[in-house]
């Protein structure tokens, strides 16, 4: 029988260390925790990061698989879709903010 206190179960520990072992994941997820929690696209961390957004865009991808970020908000510019993503824990406040007409 399993112990509810036992979070271990819950957690895909090998997945979480997959997805924390290449630098620019952890610092995708460092720039998401600024200021208590940022939503930004790929594009404006692949900017802040001075990264290809194309590198960039297969560590989001594999940080979402992982459910270490989450996908907050699509925003159509000039017929592509921007998807901005913030950590599972925050609010996307400053995005809201930002976006405001």
């Amino acid at each position: 029988m399993n112990d509810p206190r036992d979070l271990s179960a819950e957690i895909d520990w090998e997945r979480l260390a997959r997805a924390e072992t290449h630098l620019l994941r952890i610092s995708i997820l460092e720039l998401l925790a600024i200021d208590g929690g940022r939503a930004l696209s790929p594009k404006e961390m692949a900017h802040e990061l001075q990264a290809s957004l194309g590198n960039v865009n297969y560590h989001v991808r594999e940080l979402c698989e992982s459910q270490l970020i989450r996908l907050v908000y699509e925003h159509e510019v000039g017929g592509t879709i921007e998807h901005f993503y913030c950590l599972p824990d925050h609010s996307a406040a400053d995005l809201y903010e930002r976006l405001k007409p």
